[in-house]
């Protein structure tokens, strides 16, 4: 199997043995990303909304490095500590995926890396 890493400059580094996304063949994997900002390595905490944009323009760096856009992604899994912030994350995330949305589930997790609230992992497939 041919597969190509995929890493961005303007997305967080990743913090354990893994890539920000894997190219296999024409679809492209992405990891999960939290809500840290690049430049500064800080995580954004406190306000979700603050929280899932970052993690939303993080996810589009990492696109971006693949030579893909939000139009690409046909599978997205969202993974939140508490389902009481389905609303929220649910209005963020729509406003980068509002014209044919990719498949989807949201899970409840017990637990997030660095107690984030919110990580969003995505599948995208390029053309032939």
């Amino acid at each position: 199997m041919n597969k190509q890493i995929i890493q961005s400059g303007e997305a967080p580094a990743p913090i354990g043995p893994y890539s920000q996304a894997v190219r296999a063949g024409n679809t492209v994997y992405l990891s999960g990303q939290i809500a840290l900002e690049p430049a500064s390595g800080q995580l954004i905490t406190g306000d979700l909304v603050a929280e899932t944009h970052q993690v939303m323009r993080n996810l589009q760096a990492v696109l971006a490095a693949a030579g893909l856009t939000f139009a690409h992604v046909v599978k997205t899994t969202i993974f939140l500590r508490d389902m009481a912030d389905f609303g929220t994350v649910n209005e963020v995330y729509g406003s980068y995926l509002d014209t044919q949305p990719p498949a989807r589930e949201t899970v409840a997790v017990a637990g997030l890396p660095k107690d984030v609230r919110v990580e969003i992992s995505m599948i995208a497939v390029a053309s032939a």
